[in-house]
């Protein structure tokens, strides 16, 4: 047997992952990716496509924004982070996951950029970025849910939303909270005034069957967990297949679905778990060509 086949697995250190990622973002704001530690094969996506490492957002960008939240798995060697960029007039959420290998060398890069103009969702146009303590706060120890039962709480969240017909597979916390490409879409009178289901709470409005027009959620990836945080990266897709008319939700209410097209989202989903449930949720998600695959999916080994 191969002895490095057989060697322990290497624990990552969480301020070394932060300073490949703060490096990282130092150089895309510079749009120099050279100042990169690069392994000697990288896979690199942007916005579920595969490129070329310094194609992309490294010619467009034109500054970062001031909202930055960094979390990372010490276990796997990935870290991850939201906030904003801007490109030329144009200020986009923004999305990244690094895989960083011992020798502090980057061999995956997937990004997401939600840009607007070319996403065709104009309902998130009043966007904005803001720090939100809960996903910054450290669970303590004795109130840490274990990692595979964290990754079952943000897999029973996308069989919730899948088919949402008002059962519930996952636990929620009484104060969640889920924010959208830098629009908070519960308990949100403001927005609710475009979207009436953001009146109410997390639990609620998957309680009503809210989301039945969700068909599929698709290629579900968890890369990341935060375990002294509290944190679940997610990646996927929500499959539209656009055939449901109006549908009655849960308390009699009569609705018209969103999409009556063919239509799917490639997303990036952080799940804060605190207590055995889900406390807040960040996402970030764009539209993409219907039942479009995942490059991670099919990438060579």
């Amino acid at each position: 047997m191969n002895p490095i086949e057989n060697a322990a697995p290497v624990r990552h250190e969480r301020q070394a992952l932060y300073a490949v990622l703060d490096n990282y973002l130092e150089a895309l704001a510079a749009r120099e990716p050279s100042r990169v530690r690069w392994a000697a094969r990288v896979r690199n996506t942007e916005n579920n496509v595969a490129i070329l490492v310094g194609d992309g957002l490294w010619g467009t960008i034109t500054a970062l924004g001031a909202y930055r939240l960094r979390f990372a798995d010490l276990d796997t060697g990935q870290v991850g982070f939201f906030g904003a960029v801007e490109e030329t007039v144009e200020t986009s959420a923004f999305t990244l996951r690094l895989k960083v290998e011992p020798d502090g060398r980057i061999s995956e890069s997937e990004t997401l950029v939600v840009r607007l103009s070319d996403s065709n969702m104009p309902v998130f146009a009043d966007k904005r970025f803001w720090d939100k303590p809960v996903l910054n706060a450290i669970v303590p120890e004795s109130r840490r849910t274990p990692r595979a039962r964290m990754i079952s709480l943000a897999d029973g969240y996308f069989d919730t939303l899948q088919l949402n017909d008002g059962t519930l597979f996952t636990h929620f916390h009484p104060d969640c909270n889920r924010v959208e490409n830098g629009v908070q879409t519960t308990n949100n009178p403001d927005f609710a005034r475009i979207v009436p289901i953001a009146a109410l709470g997390c639990e609620a409005q998957f309680r009503l069957g809210n989301y039945r027009y969700d068909d599929r959620l698709r290629a579900r990836r968890f890369p990341l967990v935060d375990e002294e945080r509290g944190l679940v990266l997610a990646a996927g897709f929500i499959d539209h297949s656009g055939r449901l008319g109006d549908f009655q939700l849960t308390d009699g209410t009569t609705v018209s679905p969103v999409f009556r097209r063919p239509h799917s989202f490639y997303l990036f989903e952080l799940f804060k778990i605190e207590d055995g449930a889900i406390r807040q949720i960040e996402a970030n998600f764009i539209t993409v060509p219907y039942n479009m695959p995942s490059p991670w999916d099919s990438w060579p080994q």
